[in-house]
């Protein structure tokens, strides 16, 4: 089987009513983003980060995977697939993907402040005074501006071994996920979907489709099947 790489961004989580990561302003909910997702911002205020992320923990119970996301696992039947998010829902695995790398972690677990190898499943509020074993507070499992990214050297090898990449829902402005981009073997099919202008330097040998994630995979399955 070939090996299908996915790289998904918020816009597809968008088309499920997820809010992208910016607004046009900037802004996250009103917050300036180093305020609720950086170390600065936890040291400053643990209060309004739990808060934060207890809103968009509530606001995933509510939502649901969209067609893209289904079109993405049934391509599993076609391909050796695995999915490297930059998104911290669960929206790929609940329809249906079995092989999801999140590069900036997960919105359902939690961690210790001071061991983030501490990791507990986390489908409620976390509150002040909520500890792990080693008596920390939780925090929420997400890669937060200015931390490392633990699993990029693993995306980094998936990707380098991709017969075909699809990106889809981002324009790869965050780094270092942006910099998959440069691992592909020559010979890899890169597609993007994607309704923006992207300017990550996919040249000339990039497939790109100026559609939503849901229209783009509506457009692009059967093409895809026919070349596995």
């Amino acid at each position: 089987m070939k090996k299908l790489t996915i790289l998904s961004g918020a816009g597809i989580s968008a088309e499920s009513g997820i809010k992208t990561f910016r607004d046009g302003d900037g802004l996250w909910e009103n917050h300036n983003v180093t305020d609720v997702a950086s170390p600065e911002g936890w040291r400053k205020d643990r209060a309004l980060v739990l808060e934060f992320y207890n809103q968009r923990r509530r606001q995933l119970h509510e939502v649901q995977p969209n067609e893209a996301h289904q079109l993405l696992a049934e391509l599993e039947k076609y391909f050796e697939v695995q999915i490297i998010t930059q998104n911290i829902d669960d929206l790929h695995e609940r329809a249906g993907s079995s092989n999801i790398l999140h590069l900036h972690g997960e919105l359902f677990k939690s961690c210790s402040c001071n061991n983030k190898n501490l990791i507990y499943e986390q489908k409620d509020d976390i509150k002040i005074g909520d500890k792990a074993e080693d008596g920390a507070q939780l925090r929420p499992f997400i890669v937060w501006f200015g931390e490392d990214v633990p699993l990029y050297h693993t995306a980094r090898e998936i990707v380098k071994e991709s017969d075909i990449l699809l990106v889809i829902g981002t324009s790869l402005q965050v780094y270092p996920a942006a910099g998959l981009i440069h691992d592909i073997k020559d010979d890899c099919l890169l597609i993007v979907i994607n309704p923006n202008e992207t300017g990550f330097g996919y040249g000339q040998r990039a497939v790109v489709m100026k559609e939503t994630a849901t229209q783009g995979m509506k457009l692009l399955f059967d093409k895809l099947v026919n070349l596995a």
